[in-house]
C-alpha cells in the first residue's frame, strides 16, 4: 500500500493541506464530542434503574428531564460527524482523482500504457471506482479506530470503577481478580478477533480477484457498446455473446469463492452476535444477586461492556469491508506503479530512449531512428532522413512494416527505441488519424477540437465546412449530439480536414486520413495542399491509388528480418490530377 498512501497522503501537505486539517480537526472534536454524550448516557442509565429499584418517583421525573438534553447533544453530535466525515471523503476523493487522473491524461500516459501492461488494467474504472472504494472506507476506518480507541479507555474506566473487583476461593485460598469486567471485555475481543482474522484472512485475495474480474467484464460490455455497429454489420451476435457469457463466468466464479469465504466469516460473525449480549450479564449476575452492585449498576455495567466490547471488535465487525478496501487500495496502487514504470521507461530491459528536440532549419530531421516493439522486434532500423519545410512526404510499405508506428514516434507516442527526432521550434502540428476523434458538445466545438476558445469567425467555419463538402452541417454548428455515431466514417474524416483548415498548422501528419473517401472526394481534400494549404509541411501514410499526385516524395518502408529500411524518391504530379484537385467537391452529391 506504500505507493498509494505516498499520493494520497499529498491531501495534508500539498496545497489542499488547509482545508484538509480543517476537516480533520472537526472530524475529531466532533468525535469527542459524541463519546462525551456517549457517557453521558451511560450515566443517566445508571441514576434511572437506580431510581426504578427504589421507586423513587421524584427521582425518576428528575432523571428523565435530562433525558431531552442528553438525546439533542447526542444526536446533533454524531449528524455534525456524518457531515464532517462525508466532507472529508469527498474532498480527499477529489484530490486523489485530480492528481492520478491528471497523471494518466498527460503526456499521453492514457494511450502508452496500453504498451506497458500485457493485461487489461482498466484505468479508468481504478480511477472512477477503486479510488472511491479506497478513499471512503479508508476515513470511515480511521473514525471507527479513533472512536474505538476513545470508547474502549472511557467505558473501561466505567468498568473498573464500577463493576470492581471479582473475588472467590479457590483450594481454600481467596482470589482476587481486579477490574475484572475490563479484563473479560479485552480477553473476549482478542479470541473473537483472531478468529475473525483466521477465518477471513482469503477473502483479501478473493475479493481483489472478485474485482478485478468485474473490470474485465465491464471493459468488455464497453468495447461491444463502442463497436456495435461493426458488430452487427458482420453479424457477430453469438459470438459477442459467447464472449460475455465466457467472461461473466469468470466473475460468477470469482464471486462464487468470496461467498464461501464469507460464509465461513458469517459462522464467526453469529456466534459473536450471539454471545455479545449475554456475557456480560453472566459475568455481573453473580455480585448483583449478593447486593455487591444495585440493577442501575448492573445496567451502567452491561452497557460499558458492550461498549468496551463493540471498540475492541471493530475489527471483526470491519473485516469483510477491511477485505473490499485492501482490494481497491492495492488495485489503486498497481495502476501508480504502472504509470511511474512508464515514466522511467521500464517496458524493456536495456532499451534506449528516443531522443526528441528541436531543428532551426523549419525541416523535420529524422536520425539513426530505430523503432522496436514491446517483445522486441525491431520494426524499424537505423532510419535517417530530412523533410524540409513545405515539402508533402508520402510513406508506404507492406502490412507491418512500421509506417503507423514510426508516425506515433512523430507524435512522440512511441519513445521506445534509439536515435533522435527534432521538429523545427515555434511550429503547430496537426495530426489526422484514419479515424478521427469527435468530443461530446456542439458541432461547433467539434470542429474546434481540442482548443475550443480559439477565436474563429462564423464566416471561416463555414468557408471550411464548404470546401470540404460538409456546408449542410453548417446548421448544425450549435446543435449537441453524439457525433461519433451520426456521421460516418467518411463524414469525420471530412471534418479532420475542416479542422486543418480552421486552424491551419505548420506540420500535418496523416495517417490512411482518407481510407474512407471515394476518389474524387479524396482528390478534392488533398488538393488543400496546392491551394490553402500549400505552406504546411505534409507527411503522410496512405497506400490507396492517386496519392503520390499530391506529395513530392515517396518514402518506401522495405520489410527485412532486422527492421524496415527506408528509401526515398522524388515524385511528379499529373497535371490533370492538380486541375482536378483545385475543383470543389460536389456538395450535392456529398448529401
Amino acid at each position: 500500500m506504500r505507493q498509494f498512501f505516498r499520493i494520497a497522503l499529498r491531501f495534508w501537505s500539498g496545497k489542499t493541506r488547509l482545508r484538509a486539517w480543517a476537516l480533520t480537526i472537526a472530524v475529531l472534536v466532533f468525535i469527542a464530542t459524541q463519546t462525551a454524550t456517549a457517557v453521558g448516557i451511560n450515566s443517566w442509565n445508571r441514576f434511572f434503574f437506580d431510581a426504578l429499584e427504589k421507586r423513587d418517583i421524584g427521582a425518576v421525573w428528575s432523571v428523565i428531564a435530562w433525558l431531552p438534553a442528553l438525546v439533542v447533544a447526542f444526536s446533533l453530535s454524531l449528524s455534525a460527524l456524518v457531515v464532517s466525515r462525508m466532507l472529508l471523503q469527498a474532498r480527499w476523493r477529489e484530490d486523489l482523482t485530480s492528481r492520478l487522473a491528471g497523471w494518466w491524461i498527460a503526456d499521453q500516459r492514457y494511450y502508452r500504457l496500453g504498451f506497458l501492461t500485457k493485461r487489461q488494467t482498466a484505468p479508468e474504472y481504478r480511477i472512477a471506482d477503486d479510488v472511491r472504494l479506497a478513499i471512503e472506507p479508508l476515513v470511515e476506518f480511521a473514525i471507527g479506530l479513533i472512536s474505538a480507541a476513545v470508547t474502549a479507555a472511557t467505558f473501561a474506566t466505567i468498568l473498573w470503577q464500577v463493576a470492581g473487583s471479582a473475588r472467590f476461593m479457590l483450594g481454600g485460598t481467596q482470589v482476587v481478580i481486579p477490574s475484572y469486567m475490563a479484563i473479560a471485555a479485552i480477553a473476549y475481543a482478542v479470541v473473537a478477533s483472531l478468529a475473525a482474522y483466521l477465518t477471513g484472512r482469503p477473502l483479501v485475495a478473493r475479493i481483489a480477484a472478485k474485482n478485478e474480474a468485474e473490470a474485465l467484464f465491464r471493459a468488455e460490455m464497453t468495447r461491444l457498446r463502442e463497436n456495435a455497429e461493426s458488430i452487427a454489420l458482420i453479424k457477430g451476435d453469438a459470438d459477442e455473446r459467447a464472449s460475455v457469457g465466457e467472461n461473466y463466468g469468470r466473475v460468477l466464479a470469482a464471486w462464487l469463492r468470496v461467498i464461501r469465504q464469507q460464509g465461513v466469516i458469517a459462522l464467526v460473525l453469529n456466534t459473536n452476535g450471539a454471545l455479545f449480549p449475554v456475557v456480560p450479564l453472566l459475568l455481573i449476575a453473580p455480585k448483583y444477586l449478593s447486593g455487591e452492585v444495585t440493577l442501575g449498576a448492573v445496567m451502567q455495567v452491561v452497557a460499558a461492556f458492550s461498549a468496551v466490547q463493540a471498540a475492541l471488535i471493530w475489527f471483526v465487525d470491519n473485516f469483510v469491508r477491511l477485505a473490499e478496501w485492501f482490494a481497491s487500495v492495492t488495485r489503486v496502487d498497481e495502476l501508480v506503479e504502472e504509470l511511474e514504470a512508464l515514466d522511467v521507461g521500464t517496458i524493456m530491459e536495456g532499451e534506449t530512449q528516443i531522443s526528441f528536440g528541436e531543428s532551426d532549419d523549419g525541416a523535420i530531421h529524422i536520425k539513426e531512428l530505430s523503432l522496436a516493439h514491446s517483445n522486441g522486434r525491431v520494426v524499424i532500423a537505423d532510419a535517417t532522413v530530412v523533410i524540409e519545410l513545405g515539402e508533402k512526404v508520402l510513406i508506404v510499405g507492406e502490412s507491418g512494416s512500421g509506417k503507423s508506428t514510426l508516425i506515433r514516434s512523430l507524435a512522440g507516442l512511441w519513445p521506445w527505441g534509439s536515435g533522435s527526432i527534432q521538429v523545427p521550434r515555434g511550429k503547430r502540428i496537426a495530426f489526422v488519424p484514419q479515424k478521427p476523434y469527435l468530443p461530446l458538445g456542439d458541432f461547433r466545438a467539434v470542429l474546434l477540437y481540442p482548443d475550443s476558445e480559439i477565436p474563429v469567425s462564423e464566416e471561416t467555419i463555414v468557408a471550411a465546412l464548404r470546401r470540404c463538402g460538409l456546408a449542410y452541417m453548417a446548421k448544425r454548428l450549435n446543435e449537441e449530439d453524439n457525433w461519433d455515431r451520426v456521421l460516418s466514417g467518411g463524414e469525420r474524416q471530412r471534418v479532420a480536414f475542416a479542422r486543418l483548415l480552421i486552424q491551419n498548422p505548420d506540420i500535418i501528419i496523416m495517417d490512411e486520413a482518407t481510407s474512407a473517401l471515394d476518389e474524387d472526394s479524396q482528390n478534392s481534400l488533398l488538393g488543400l495542399f496546392e491551394g490553402e494549404l500549400a505552406h504546411a509541411t505534409v507527411i503522410s501514410v496512405g497506400h490507396r491509388p492517386g496519392l503520390e499526385d499530391f506529395h513530392d516524395r515517396k518514402i518506401t518502408l522495405e520489410k527485412r528480418l532486422a527492421g524496415a529500411h527506408l528509401s526515398s524518391r522524388r515524385i511528379g504530379k499529373s497535371l490533370w490530377r492538380l486541375f482536378r484537385s483545385r475543383q470543389p467537391a460536389n456538395e450535392d452529391e456529398v448529401a
